[in-house]
């Protein structure tokens, strides 16, 4: 956890420079060779172009930081339609959609929730689930996720575009 807070401060720089928000991290070191696994965002959408130009720029930075030991593979994509939601502004920008939850202890007998998201105050997720308003902190989530609308996603591309 350290080091993918480390990278964060590394890359946001540069990421936020070319006019993109860095959305999340995965980061595994292995033995042989480590993945570093980039998700970057903007309004407009992400295409392969958005994803080649960030990639060349971290790999710059990177070089001259050197915060990962030996070999690594560095992939950048999109999050996603189904992207997972980890940091407070994640959960604020996503209010009113519904999203999956999985949490690290059990809330009212249950750890797996499908719900819509309400609001994320001072640390705590607020969602509804089964009729009810339900809030968690952050650091209760395992995973959260938002489940993909296809019918809005249909009409912002419009007739003829490309998913």
């Amino acid at each position: 956890m350290q080091r993918q807070v480390e990278l964060e401060r590394i890359l946001q720089p540069a990421v936020q420079a070319l006019g993109y928000q860095l959305w999340d991290l995965e980061v595994r070191l292995g033995r042989g060779r480590s993945l570093l696994r980039m998700f970057i965002d903007r309004d407009e959408g992400i295409g392969l172009e958005d994803c080649e130009r960030v990639s060349r720029q971290v790999s710059a930075v990177l070089d001259v930081e050197d915060p990962i030991p030996g070999d690594y593979q560095l992939e950048v994509s999109s999050p996603g339609l189904d992207r997972r939601l980890s940091k407070p502004e994640h959960f604020g920008r996503f209010k009113g959609h519904e999203i999956k939850l999985r949490l690290r202890r059990a809330l009212d007998g249950r750890r797996r929730f499908h719900a819509e998201l309400l609001d994320c105050v001072d640390g705590d997720v607020i969602f509804a689930a089964d009729g009810q308003k339900l809030s968690v902190s952050l650091t209760d989530i395992e995973m959260a996720r938002l489940v993909p609308d296809l019918d809005t996603h249909a009409q912002q591309r419009g007739p003829g575009q490309p998913g």
